[in-house]
C-alpha cells in the first residue's frame, strides 16, 4: 500500500510539472535566423517595469491608483529608471545622454552634492567604469564655460573649473563644459542644454567605483534642478524612490506630481543648512519615544536626507537611547558579530531570511516630524543582512561620531517614494514597492523626443536608440501568455577546471543578482572553451507558483542584458551571448484540473483497497469466531472420546 501511494505521488509529480511548463519560444532571431545576440557596447535605455497586479501572470489593472503628472503649469517630467542596489553596491544609478550624438553615462543620484559631472577623455587619473569617458571632439554641440567673475578660473584664466571633496576624502575636479543633456526616450522632458563637470581627476571611491559620476540633485547653481527650474522646463520639486531589501532599482522624477493624500510631509527649510533637511522631533520605537531632547536632531546642519549615503547616522546621545530601545524588545534573537572584524557592528541571529516576516520579529520604528505627522519604518528601513550568516541581520544605524549632525541615508527611506517640494518648502515621504513604481509613473503614447533646433546649429541631433514601445515588446515576453522559463547563455573568463567547483556558489551569487530565489536557478549546461568558460542557466518561477509575472521577468532579463550583475572577482566578467523566453502553454481544462482529477482517482482508489482491507479482515475475524466459538468458564461441555495412538 505504501508503494502504491509513493507511485501515485511521483506520477502526479511528473504530469503536473509536464502540464505546466510546455514551453513556447519567443526570443530575438536575427535576419539569417539564428539567437539574437547582444552587443554590450550598444547604448540602450531599460524601460520601466509594470507593477504585478494581485494575479503576477495576468496584465496590469487600470483600477489600480495611479500617480499622475502635476498640472501646475502643465510642466513636463522626466521619468527616469533607478539602477543598482543601495547595500551591494553602496548607490544607486540613473541613465543620461551626453552630446551630439548621445553618449551614455551611469551617474550616482546624489542629493548631498551640487555638480553633475563625468569623466573627460583627457583624464588621466580616471578609474576604469561602467561606460566609456566623455569626448567632447566628438560632440557636435559641446562648448567649454568661459571664464568669468562667476565662476573659479583654470590657471590660464579661459574656462571655469570645479573642485569637489567628500566625506569619505573622495576628490574630483575638472572642467566645466555646457551640452546637451538628454533623459532618455520615456521622458516628456525635451534635451536641454545644461552645464556639467568634465573630470580631470578622481580620487579615492570615486576612482575605484563601477558607476561612471555623479548626478548631482543638491541645490546650489550647478544643480542639473536648478538648471532646470531656472529654464522653466519643470517645476521646482523631484522624487527618488529605492527599491527594497535584496531587490534594487526604483525611479526618479524630475519636476512636479501630484502627491498621493496619504503622504507624509515634513518641512524643509533652505535657509537653515545647504543640504535638504528634514523637521524630525521624535523616534519612537515599539510605539514608546526614546528619552531624548529633541534639539538633540537640531545640531549642526539639523536632520538632513542624502540619498548618496548607504546607511543612517544618528548623535551620540541619540543612537545609544536608540540602540538600547532596540536590543530590549529582541529577547528571542541571539547577538553576534558582524561581517566585518574591523567594524563593531550590532547583529542578531535567529530571525530567518524572509524581510517580508520581520515585522513580527523586529520592532515598528517611527520618526515625529514637528508639524505630529509620523513616518513608519519597517525593519529595513534599519537594518541590513549579515553577509555571511544566513538569517541574520545587522544595524544599519550608526553613530555619527562627535558631529551633532544627524544623516539620514538611503537605508531609511526604501521602499518609500519622497517628494522633495522644494518650490513649497517641504519633503513628502510615501510608503510604495519602489521596484514597481514605474506602471504608475508611466504615460502611454508619449512619442520619443528629439531636440529643436535651438539647441544648436545641427537639427538633426541623434537621440538614445528608439526603444520598442513596450517592454514586452522590447524584451520579447510573449503577450497573453504566462512566463513558464527564461534561460541564457555566457561566457566567464575564468578556467573551466577551476569554475566547475563552484558553479553551485556561483548560482547562489547571480539568483542574488537577480533578486530571486536560489531555488529558482539551474545549470543547463556547462563545458570548457579555451580558457573560458560557457555556462547555459534556467530560472524557473519561485515555489508553487506557475508562470514569472512580467515585473520579474523583464527585471532579471535587463539586469542580465545591461551587464548589471556583479559578480565576485573569483568568477571573472561574463559576456551575455543570447537569452530566451519560454511561455507556458495555454492549459486546457484536463491540464488545468489534471492535479485534483488525479487526487480525486487516489482518493477513490485508496476508498476501495482500504473498504477490501477491511472487508477482508472482518470476514477472516468472523471465521476464526466460527472455527473456535467462546464457551463460558463454567459451560457444560460434553465428554469427547479419546482417540487410540
Amino acid at each position: 500500500m505504501a508503494r502504491l501511494i509513493q507511485f501515485t505521488i511521483l506520477f502526479i509529480q511528473f504530469f503536473y510539472y509536464y502540464y505546466n511548463y510546455i514551453p513556447t519560444t519567443a526570443h530575438g532571431v536575427s535576419s539569417n535566423g539564428t539567437s539574437f545576440l547582444l552587443d554590450s557596447s550598444r547604448s540602450a535605455m531599460i524601460l520601466p517595469l509594470f507593477l504585478s497586479p494581485p494575479s503576477p501572470c495576468t496584465k496590469f489593472s487600470n483600477t489600480r491608483r495611479l500617480l499622475q503628472r502635476s498640472n501646475v503649469n502643465a510642466l513636463p517630467n522626466a521619468h527616469m529608471r533607478l539602477h543598482d542596489d543601495l547595500l551591494i553596491n553602496g548607490y544607486y544609478t540613473t541613465r543620461l545622454w551626453i552630446g551630439t550624438p548621445p553618449q551614455r553615462f551611469a551617474l550616482i543620484v546624489d542629493t548631498g552634492s551640487s555638480v553633475t559631472y563625468v569623466p573627460c577623455s583627457s583624464c588621466e587619473q580616471c578609474g576604469r567604469h561602467q561606460d566609456p569617458k566623455f569626448q567632447p571632439d566628438l560632440s557636435s554641440t559641446y562648448q567649454p564655460v568661459k571664464c568669468s567673475i562667476d565662476c573659479n578660473c583654470d590657471d590660464e584664466k579661459e574656462q571655469c573649473v570645479y573642485e569637489r571633496q567628500y566625506a569619505e576624502m573622495s576628490t574630483s575636479s575638472g572642467v566645466l563644459g555646457e551640452d546637451i543633456i538628454s533623459f532618455g526616450n520615456l521622458s516628456a522632458l525635451a534635451p536641454q542644454r545644461i552645464v556639467f563637470g568634465c573630470e580631470n581627476m578622481e580620487t579615492g571611491d570615486l576612482y575605484s567605483q563601477h558607476a561612471d559620476g555623479i548626478m548631482g540633485l543638491g541645490r546650489g547653481d550647478l544643480s542639473i534642478v536648478d538648471h532646470l527650474v531656472d529654464k522653466g522646463v519643470i517645476n521646482d520639486s523631484f522624487s527618488l524612490c529605492y527599491g527594497g531589501m535584496g531587490i534594487g532599482g526604483g525611479a526618479m522624477v524630475l519636476g512636479g506630481i501630484s502627491p498621493p493624500s496619504d503622504m507624509v510631509f515634513s518641512q524643509s527649510d533652505p535657509v537653515r543648512s545647504p543640504y535638504y533637511n528634514i523637521d524630525l522631533k521624535e523616534i519612537h520605537v515599539a510605539g514608546k519615544p526614546l528619552p531624548l531632547n529633541p534639539t538633540v536632531f537640531d545640531g549642526k546642519h539639523g536632520t538632513i536626507l542624502d540619498s548618496g549615503t548607504t546607511y543612517a547616522y544618528l548623535p551620540e546621545a541619540a543612537f545609544v537611547s536608540f540602540k538600547d530601545a532596540i536590543m530590549k524588545e529582541l529577547h528571542s534573537l541571539k547577538p553576534i558579530h558582524g561581517p566585518d572584524p574591523n567594524y563593531n557592528d550590532i547583529c542578531f541571529s535567529g530571525a530567518g531570511s524572509d524581510i517580508s516576516q520581520q515585522s513580527s520579529t523586529f520592532p515598528a520604528v517611527e520618526m515625529v516630524f514637528g508639524n505630529g505627522q509620523k513616518l513608519l519604518l519597517s525593519p529595513e528601513n534599519y537594518l541590513f543582512r549579515h553577509s555571511k550568516v544566513h538569517g541574520a541581520y545587522c544595524l544599519g544605524i550608526f553613530q555619527n561620531g562627535k558631529d551633532p549632525t544627524t544623516l539620514l541615508g538611503g537605508i531609511v527611506v526604501r521602499n518609500t517614494l519622497v517628494f522633495y517640494d522644494r518650490e513649497n518648502s517641504k519633503i513628502g515621504f510615501w510608503k510604495t514597492n519602489c521596484s514597481e513604481l514605474w506602471e504608475r509613473l508611466h504615460v502611454d503614447g508619449a512619442p520619443p523626443l528629439v531636440p529643436s533646433s535651438s539647441y544648436g546649429n545641427n537639427s538633426s541631433t541623434e537621440m538614445p536608440p528608439s526603444m520598442a514601445p513596450t517592454d514586452q515588446q522590447h524584451y520579447g515576453l510573449p503577450g497573453e501568455k504566462k512566463i513558464g522559463q527564461i534561460t541564457f547563455e555566457m561566457m566567464l573568463n575564468v578556467n573551466y577546471s577551476d569554475l566547475k567547483l563552484h558553479i553551485s556558489e556561483l548560482a547562489e551569487f547571480i539568483a542574488q543578482e537577480l533578486g530571486i530565489n536560489s531555488s529558482q536557478v539551474h545549470m543547463l549546461n556547462s563545458m570548457e572553451k579555451g580558457n573560458a568558460s560557457y555556462i547555459e542557466w534556467d530560472v524557473v518561477p519561485s515555489g508553487s507558483a506557475d508562470c514569472i509575472s512580467n515585473v520579474t521577468a523583464i527585471s532579471i532579463i535587463a539586469r542580465v542584458a545591461e551587464y548589471h550583475m556583479q559578480l565576485p572577482d573569483t568568477f571573472g566578467s561574463y559576456h551575455l551571448i543570447n537569452w530566451e523566453i519560454k511561455a507556458a502553454a495555454k492549459r486546457t481544462w484536463w491540464q488545468q484540473h489534471f492535479l485534483l482529477v488525479v487526487l480525486a482517482c487516489v482518493c477513490a482508489v485508496a476508498f476501495i483497497f482500504g473498504s477490501l482491507a477491511f472487508g477482508i479482515w472482518f470476514t477472516w475475524g468472523h471465521r476464526q469466531q466460527v472455527l473456535n466459538p467462546y464457551k463460558p468458564v463454567d459451560a457444560v461441555v460434553p465428554e469427547q472420546e479419546l482417540q487410540p495412538l
